[in-house]
């Protein structure tokens, strides 16, 4: 059985479930290369924004350690400065980024996250602020 590196903390992509588990396996074939988060689910968690050069443990939906990643690029951009290159990098088959953002505002405006951030009218627009990492696949269990 492999365990989580005690000195690495975990990456979560979406909550557990199919969505995670779909980018899980993306990160794992190495189609993940970027993703998206808004900056103030750091902040309501408490957590300082990941720098370039940090590294994590990939978990999946059974928080299962499955992968070592590294943070290669960090941004804090509005949506509306999202870019093709990102949006495709994510791996889970955007082709624009309306698509790219479709996808998102399924997500963000969806009962997880509304549920997990406690206001079910939450909505994202062009001036929501998003953390957008890049990041590289170190090892894969």
């Amino acid at each position: 059985m492999t365990t989580t590196p005690p000195d690495l903390p975990k990456s979560e992509f979406a909550f557990p479930g199919p969505l995670r588990d779909q980018l899980v396996a993306a990160v794992l074939s190495g189609a993940k290369t970027s993703t998206t988060g808004l900056l103030q689910d750091h902040e309501l968690d408490g957590e300082p924004l990941p720098v370039v050069g940090n590294r994590s443990v990939v978990v999946d939906s059974a928080d299962r350690p499955v992968a070592i990643i590294e943070v290669t690029e960090v941004r804090v951009v509005p949506l509306r400065d999202i870019d093709l290159d990102h949006a495709r990098d994510e791996g889970e088959g955007y082709d624009s980024v309306a698509a790219w953002r479709a996808g998102h505002e399924t997500y963000w405006h969806g009962p997880d996250y509304r549920g997990w951030l406690g206001d079910p009218d939450f909505t994202v627009d062009d001036d929501t602020l998003a953390v957008v990492l890049r990041f590289r696949l170190l090892r894969r269990w």
